[in-house]
């Protein structure tokens, strides 16, 4: 497994996560008076001799504009059970959710504070690429995946509302 810490967007490339951080901070200084939510989610996708796993990073103010990046990891050989890849999935969007430790947290939330009476706000949210419909294979593994994603303190959300996983990291999974 090619491990790598670096994220990219489509402006910059190789940044380190104290980058992604300063980037998230300069976002949030930019309106702190709104309600902003850092949401973290995975994608895979099978190729050829590889599986690609995306994980894409995205600081939104609701209603207002977004700050996005992703984390590539290639893993050398193809997941074909769907419970490993899902699995794998949770757990790189735990790996990067636990990069916001406690510090960088309230460091976010302090840049907040003095604007919490004029509507700030600020969540964590872990998105997962499952889903509850009759139709989704995924459907008995949801359950646990949430679990997983919010016993380290994120909230969780499912399709179809798990954009960054199902649409964002997805995009870069091809």
């Amino acid at each position: 497994m090619k491990l790598q810490n670096s994220f990219q967007n489509l402006s910059k490339r190789n940044m380190d996560f104290e980058e992604v951080f300063q980037h998230i901070l300069a976002f949030i200084r930019l309106q702190p008076n709104g309600n902003h939510r850092l949401i973290i989610g995975t994608d895979s996708q099978v190729h050829s001799s590889y599986t690609r796993f995306i994980t894409g990073v995205v600081i939104q103010r609701e209603g207002k504009g977004v700050w996005a990046c992703y984390r590539s990891i290639d893993i050398a050989r193809r997941i074909l059970s769907l419970q490993e890849k899902i699995s794998l999935e949770t757990g790189f969007t735990q790996d990067v959710a636990c990069m916001f430790t406690p510090e960088k947290q309230n460091h976010m939330i302090n840049l907040l504070l003095p604007y919490v009476e004029k509507g700030a706000s600020f969540k964590m949210v872990g998105h997962l690429d499952l889903g509850r419909s009759t139709k989704n294979k995924t459907r008995v593994y949801v359950n646990e995946m949430i679990q997983r994603i919010e016993s380290i303190g994120l909230e969780a959300e499912i399709k179809p509302d798990s954009f960054v996983a199902s649409s964002y990291a997805n995009r870069y999974t091809k």
